[in-house]
């Protein structure tokens, strides 16, 4: 006799991957400083970031409205992986369960960014500080983006922060915290 449990596999529906990395290093003001910090995430990623635009002027800091004060690069596909494994070695291999959001993306920073496997210190860049958002996706997601006919996307098929963590716990052999 068969055993019912063993056939029934996971719905390929279900089956989670890695949408896009987004690496953002938000340096405040313009010139040099942001000039550094495109060095570097150029560096990091291996790609051309762009400008990040001040939304609003902020007298007290001396920044106008569309005024360049940060930089930011997406990385997708089997780059984004390779870029994963080494941001998550920076940190340690863990992650604070906190990182998480209602919708399995995932969110964190490394304060040092020669602390990336493969980054070495440059003297004329100094030491600087990214931001990281992971987003996760499912099959049947792209209804939500599409041109015509958007929808939302079904309660049962929604990411939730428990698969989020087992799958880069699974994948990438991390730890939550």
């Amino acid at each position: 006799m068969i055993d019912m449990a063993k056939q029934q596999t996971e719905s390929p529906m279900k089956k989670i991957s890695i949408s896009k990395v987004v690496l953002n290093m938000g340096v405040g003001k313009s010139g040099e400083p942001l000039e550094k910090a495109k060095r570097a995430l150029k560096h990091i990623s291996g790609q051309q970031p762009s400008p990040r635009y001040a939304r609003a002027t902020q007298r007290d800091w001396g920044v106008h409205k569309g005024e360049p004060i940060g930089v930011a690069v997406t990385v997708r596909n089997e780059p984004a992986i390779q870029l994963i494994k080494r941001l998550f070695a920076a940190k340690g291999n863990q992650v604070k369960g906190s990182s998480f959001d209602d919708f399995g993306n995932l969110s964190f920073g490394i304060r040092e960014h020669i602390d990336i496997p493969g980054v070495k210190y440059d003297p004329q860049d100094g030491i600087l500080g990214l931001d990281i958002a992971i987003s996760l996706t499912r099959p049947g997601f792209s209804i939500r983006v599409r041109s015509k006919h958007k929808a939302s996307i079904g309660r049962t098929h929604v990411i939730t922060a428990e698969e989020a963590k087992a799958f880069l716990t699974r994948e990438f052999g991390i730890q939550v915290v």
